[in-house]
C-alpha cells in the first residue's frame, strides 16, 4: 500500500512540473552516466535526473564525478518530464547560461540567421551568429551538420564553405544537449533535384560521367548537382563482381532513368547499351 501511495504522490508532483521551470535541489547520487537530484519541492524521492550532456557546458568531456559530488546544491531547468519512469530530466547547463538558453528558446524553425564560419570540423561547421550571446564552450552557437551544408554531394566541407565566410542559414532546431542552434545552409538555396524531377521522366535517356564507385554500383552525375546510382547488376550485360570491371572514374556513359524518388531525393539509373 505504501508503494501505491508513493507512486500517487510522485505522479501528483510531476503533474505540477513544466518544461522550462527552474528547480533547485541537492545531489543525492552520482554515477558515471548521470546524477540524481533530491528536489527541494519533493523530498520523498530523488526524482530529478541530470544527464551527462546536461551537467555543464563549461566542462565539456569531463565525467559526472569530476563535476558533482553528493550533497552539492544545484539549480537546473526542466527539459522533460518522463512520467512513465517517474523522473524529471534536468539541465544544469541551462541554469548556468540563462541568456544563451533564452535566446535559443526564442528562435523559430524556418527563420534565417546570419553569421560567420568560426570552425570547420569533420562532424560539422560552427557558425558565430551575429545576434545572441557567445557559446561558453564551442566556437559558435550555430551548428551545421554535413548533410545540411549543400544539396550536392561533396567529400570535404571546404568544397562548400570556408572559415571566416559570411553565411545566412535557416534555423532548424534548438539542440538542448549542446546548447546550440542547428542550422541548414542548403535550405536557403533552391533544391536542384526538385526541378530535375519536373523536367525528367522515367525511361528518359541521359548522358553523364562516373563520379564514384561503390561496392554495390556506381554514381553518375547527369546534371550539375544531380547524381544517380546504377546498381551493380545494371552496369553490364554480363555478371560482374565490382563496378570497375564495367566502368572507370570520370568515364562518360549513357544511362536510362529507372526511378525518381522525390521524397528521398534518389535517382536510380541503368546503363543504356
Amino acid at each position: 500500500m505504501r508503494r501505491v501511495e508513493d507512486d500517487q504522490s510522485i505522479a501528483a508532483f510531476l503533474a505540477t512540473v513544466n518544461v522550462g521551470d527552474t528547480l533547485s535541489g541537492t545531489i543525492a547520487e552520482v554515477t558515471r552516466s548521470e546524477a540524481s537530484v533530491l528536489l527541494d519541492d519533493f523530498a520523498a524521492d530523488a526524482v530529478g535526473i541530470i544527464g551527462p550532456l546536461d551537467l555543464s557546458w563549461r566542462s565539456f568531456r569531463r565525467s559526472t564525478a569530476d563535476l558533482l559530488q553528493i550533497g552539492t546544491r544545484v539549480s537546473a531547468e526542466v527539459i522533460a518530464v518522463d512520467a512513465p519512469r517517474r523522473k524529471i530530466m534536468l539541465s544544469r547547463s541551462a541554469a548556468e547560461n540563462p541568456q544563451l538558453w533564452d535566446f535559443l528558446k526564442a528562435l523559430r524553425p524556418g527563420e534565417h540567421l546570419s553569421g560567420t564560419v568560426a570552425a570547420i570540423e569533420r562532424f560539422g561547421v560552427f557558425i558565430d551568429l551575429d545576434d545572441g550571446p557567445k557559446h561558453p564552450t564551442f566556437p559558435g552557437v550555430g551548428f551545421i551538420t554535413m548533410p545540411e551544408l549543400s544539396w550536392r554531394r561533396f567529400e570535404d566541407p571546404s568544397e562548400i564553405i570556408s572559415k571566416g565566410q559570411r553565411v545566412t542559414c535557416q534555423f532548424l532546431a534548438f539542440d538542448t544537449s549542446n546548447g546550440e542552434a542547428r542550422l541548414s545552409l542548403r535550405a536557403t538555396q533552391p533544391d536542384p533535384f526538385q526541378q530535375f524531377a519536373l523536367d525528367v521522366q522515367v525511361g528518359q535517356i541521359l548522358h553523364g560521367s562516373i563520379t564514384k564507385l561503390v561496392p554495390f554500383g556506381a554514381f553518375v552525375q547527369v546534371e550539375d548537382g544531380i547524381e544517380g546510382l546504377i546498381h551493380l547488376n545494371q552496369l553490364s550485360p554480363s555478371p560482374i563482381e565490382t563496378p570497375d570491371q564495367a566502368v572507370q572514374m570520370g568515364e562518360e556513359i549513357t544511362v536510362t532513368v529507372t526511378d525518381i524518388d522525390l521524397p528521398r531525393r534518389r535517382l536510380t539509373l541503368s546503363r543504356h547499351h
